[in-house]
């Protein structure tokens, strides 16, 4: 038999095997794609940034962020749940988009239980109260007595319907009894704006999106809006502190789409873990004013259900809704 007939006959088997056996590629072989359902410059697009960088090392393939904001996360997190479950697609999950957005939404375009696998939480994100700073209020209750005097609504800003700013703004005017209209943005930036300028009253805003103009006085900060006080603000008390019994906190973790292979979600679970035990990516997402809390798997999926009943209570309790 000549060498040119051998190798024919023994490349046969190989060329037997179904289609779909020759072309699965180890995973990842090319870039994946995350998407984060917030504005460009908010909490969410920060650490999206900072741990989806520390990931793609991890993998071994680019990780790119792509900002999909507005309904209060539903249109990012829909185009998550509706990608093809092959472990190029991540979302940012959050307390809007799986635990508060059910209870505020009469025809969710997802289910935030059915419709994803979790991959792990990246970090707790407190909101801080800040008012404008030409507004004579220096505390919290100095501000509810001012806001009493007014004669009007006050006016508030949040990144969406659902998000940790909209529901502590909502229980904070239920507890205090003053009359307060919510206004969605999709551009942190501009929401800043309307502040400093006096357009809005108040913001329960991400710490990373105002603290350089907070410690520039461009900004007056009154309180924080979680249950403990916050190393970027160490000195400033919580609303607990001061009174007002608001503990709601924002929160961010991984998830892919319903249906991704257990051996991928098993190595996306171990390539996050391994991210949030690395000291320079843990003091960086403190620096921009959240608190790392690495969950796996499991426990994430489990916190996320225990924190949409708790969403759940509170929207009833606020009477908040979408639209």
């Amino acid at each position: 038999m000549t060498s040119i007939r051998r190798r024919v006959l023994l490349a046969a088997p190989a060329l037997a095997l179904p289609a779909s056996a020759r072309a699965q590629a180890p995973w990842p072989d090319r870039p994946i794609r995350w998407i984060n359902p917030g504005p460009a410059g908010g909490a969410g697009d920060v650490l999206s940034r900072l741990v989806g960088d520390r990931l793609g090392a991890r993998l071994g393939q680019t990780v790119v962020v792509e900002n999909r904001p507005g309904a209060g996360t539903n249109i990012g997190m829909t185009a998550v749940a509706r990608s093809a479950p092959d472990g190029y697609t991540v979302g940012l999950a959050s307390i809007a988009s799986h635990a508060a957005n059910k209870w505020l939404h009469a025809n969710m375009p997802f289910d935030p239980e059915k419709d994803f696998a979790a991959v792990g939480m990246i970090a707790l994100v407190p909101n801080i109260v800040v008012v404008p700073p030409q507004i004579p209020p220096r505390d919290l209750q100095g501000f509810i007595a001012w806001a009493k005097g007014l004669g009007r609504p006050l006016n508030f800003g949040s990144v969406g319907i659902g998000s940790s700013q909209h529901l502590a703004a909502a229980q904070f005017g239920q507890i205090t009894g003053i009359e307060i209209i919510h206004a969605p943005y999709n551009q942190a930036g501009q929401m800043n704006t309307d502040l400093i300028e006096g357009r809005l009253d108040v913001l329960f805003q991400s710490i990373s999106a105002v603290s350089g103009m907070a410690q520039a006085g461009r900004m007056r900060p009154i309180a924080v809006s979680g249950p403990e006080r916050v190393p970027a603000f160490p000195d400033l008390p919580t609303m607990r502190e001061q009174g007002v019994d608001v503990t709601t906190t924002g929160w961010f973790g991984l998830a892919a789409p319903a249906g991704v292979p257990e051996p991928i979600l098993a190595r996306l679970d171990e390539a996050l873990a391994a991210c949030m035990e690395e000291a320079d990516l843990r003091q960086r997402i403190v620096a921009g004013g959240s608190v790392p809390r690495m969950m796996r798997r499991a426990e994430f999926a489990r916190f996320m259900a225990e924190q949409s009943e708790r969403m759940g209570a509170i929207i009833r309790a606020t009477g908040a809704r979408a639209g």
